[in-house]
This record gives structure tokens, C-alpha cells and sequence, in this order.
């Protein structure tokens, strides 16, 4: 069995081929689809966080919505970028979401990727300290926000309060039991998910990765996978980890499917982003039978428990439940994944 959701970067423009037109429009569409993906019967709904960008950005208005909406799916995003965040407002506006959703929010956060500014972090005032890059600053915002998601009490109470306390320390509130094991850290390098691994957070491995072999995209993801579960283990924390791939996967299924995806095979890709020697791992689209063998012969997914489908939301709610819908009917039995 393996947990399938969607992944959606959010993105609107005012042009004639989106279906999402204005920041209103991916903001309702989103609820939209968490919601048609819940009755699918899919099990996550995720949206990445892009700054200073026509995406998606500010995460828990729409995650505090969908959870209202919803009832059984899981709402997390991939990723909130660390380097951005103040840690004990993150941990109130968290807290609130997940209980409102009843405790079904996943976060996966990181390091951030590269951004449409230069250095938008220092915009939110917050700048790394002496002799520290960026990455530093977000893993240090994230290592506060773990640690205050244990509930424990660190603030000094008034003597002479507005409204009675109760004894102690005080915590932030509204405190969620269990957020802290629904923390999930975007890596892009065997290093870092050894870290992720350390500090207790599952694993989200996306559709790029740094390249450290030259081998193929999902063999180098599926070895950073199984370096995770190594260093996880050896941390010696009680319970078992979880780890989510990304994929743009479409079965062809209709001419519309053909039309917007059947351009013939991708492959990996290398490059450089952000300073960075990546590999960008390649798009599956054909028809079921097809799909299902180049599937197979995929390392990490087989590695993952959790498979975030990455949808083309300007393409609009009733195309992109069929593209979820095709892969959960089709696709999903065949692959032992149902």
C-alpha cells in the first residue's frame, strides 16, 4: 500500500490558457480540488510556498480551509521555506490549522528554493548570523520550531496577567499533540536527509536533487532514501519514519491527455540551479499499460511510502481530478499501490 496525493505549486496568470486567472482563483481551486481529491479517494493534498511570485504563498489560511472542507485527506505543503519564517508565530498559525483539521496536517518544510529576489529572506527582517550562510538560518529557524512543537513551557509568566495562567512556564497556544511527528524536511542531498533523519522528520525528496554520482535521477534518490532510513535507525527514534517522492505522472487516457502530455518520452536532466549540480528527474506520460512498466522500473518510488502527484493546476479542477482519478483507478492497483 502506498499513500497518493497531490502536489500543486499554485500558479495563476492572467492569460486565455489558465484556468486560474488571479490569486482568488488558485486559492478557491485549491480547496476545490483537496476536496474532489478527498471523494477520489486520494489521501493527500500538498502546495508549495514560492515568495514574491504568482504562486502560492502563505500556507495556513488554505491549509485552515481545506481542513474545514475536508475530512479524512492529509493537508501539507512541500515545502515551507525556513529561511522566511519566524518559528513561534509558525508554530500558532500550525497549531491552529491542525486543529482545525483534526490533527491531519503534514508539514514539510526546508532550506527554500531558489527565488525570485535576491535574498527575499531579508524583506521578512531576518538575516543568517555572523559567519552562517542562508541554509544555516533556515535549518536554525527550523531546530526552534521542532522545539517548540514539543508543547513544553519556556516563558515566564506576568505576575500580574490579563487572564489567569495556569502554573509554570508558559507555551504557545494553541498547542497540537503529535504535530511534531507530522514534520517532514525537503532535501536535496544525502547530507541533509542524514540531518532530517537526526532531528527526527520524515523525508519529502522531490523532482530534483543535487548530483553527487551521475547516475540516473531515480537511483541517486532512491540511494539519498535508504541513506535517510540508515541514519534514522541509528538516531534510535521510537517510531517508523515516512518518506514522499514527487512525479509529474499522467496516464493518457482521453485526446485531452494526448494534446497536453503525449509530446513522446522525457528523460533526466542535469544542470546547475541555485549554485548546485542538479539532476531533475523526468516526466512519466503514456498510456496505462506503458506507464505501469516505466513505473516499475522506478527505484524510489518503490522506496517511498507516499507518492505526491505533481498537477498542472492551471489546467483547472475537473482536468486535474481527472488526472488523479486516471492514476488512482488505472494505475494504482496495477502497481501493488491499492
Amino acid at each position: 500500500m502506498k499513500k497518493i496525493g497531490f502536489l500543486s505549486f499554485g500558479h495563476w496568470s492572467n492569460a486565455p490558457y489558465s484556468a486560474t486567472r488571479s490569486a482568488s482563483d488558485v486559492l478557491l481551486q485549491s480547496i476545490d480540488l483537496a476536496v474532489a481529491a478527498e471523494e477520489l479517494g486520494a489521501d493527500g493534498a500538498y502546495f508549495r510556498v514560492h515568495h514574491f511570485a504568482r504562486q502560492l504563498a502563505s500556507p495556513f489560511p488554505l491549509l485552515a480551509a481545506v481542513g474545514a472542507k475536508t475530512s479524512r485527506i492529509e493537508i501539507g505543503t512541500g515545502v515551507i521555506d525556513m529561511r522566511y519564517e519566524n518559528p513561534l508565530y509558525m508554530v500558532e498559525d500550525a497549531g491552529a490549522a491542525d486543529l482545525i483539521s483534526g490533527g491531519r496536517l503534514q508539514l514539510g518544510i526546508s532550506r527554500g528554493s531558489p527565488e525570485q529576489v535576491i535574498d527575499g529572506w531579508r524583506h521578512f527582517g531576518y538575516a543568517p548570523a555572523e559567519g552562517q550562510s542562508d541554509a544555516d538560518m533556515g535549518r536554525r529557524h527550523a531546530e526552534v520550531f521542532l522545539r517548540l512543537l514539543k508543547g513544553e513551557g519556556f516563558a515566564k509568566p506576568n505576575p500580574n496577567p490579563m487572564f489567569p495562567n495556569p502554573p509554570g512556564m508558559l507555551r504557545l497556544e494553541p498547542h497540537s499533540d503529535g504535530l511534531r511527528d507530522r514534520i517532514w524536511w525537503g532535501s536535496a542531498s544525502d547530507a541533509t536527509a542524514v540531518w532530517a533523519a537526526q532531528m527526527g522528520m520524515n523525508l519529502q525528496s522531490s523532482t530534483l536533487k543535487a548530483d553527487e554520482t551521475g547516475e540516473p535521477f531515480h537511483v541517486q534518490q532512491a540511494k539519498q532514501i535508504r541513506t535517510y532510513k540508515e541514519a534514522w535507525k541509528a538516531a534510535g527514534h521510537a517510531r517508523e519514519p515516512r518518506v514522499s517522492v514527487s512525479r509529474s505522472i499522467f496516464a493518457l487516457m482521453n485526446q485531452d491527455d494526448h494534446d497536453y502530455f503525449g509530446r513522446g518520452d522525457s528523460a533526466d536532466n542535469f544542470g546547475i540551479i541555485d549554485n548546485m549540480r542538479a539532476v531533475f528527474g523526468r516526466s512519466y506520460a503514456a498510456e496505462p499499460e506503458q506507464l505501469i512498466e516505466q513505473l516499475k522500473a522506478d527505484e524510489a518510488i518503490a522506496e517511498a511510502d507516499t507518492l505526491l502527484l505533481t498537477v498542472p493546476n492551471q489546467l483547472g479542477v475537473a482536468y486535474n481530478s481527472h488526472v488523479i482519478e486516471s492514476i488512482l483507478k488505472h494505475i494504482a492497483p496495477a502497481m501493488g499501490w491499492r
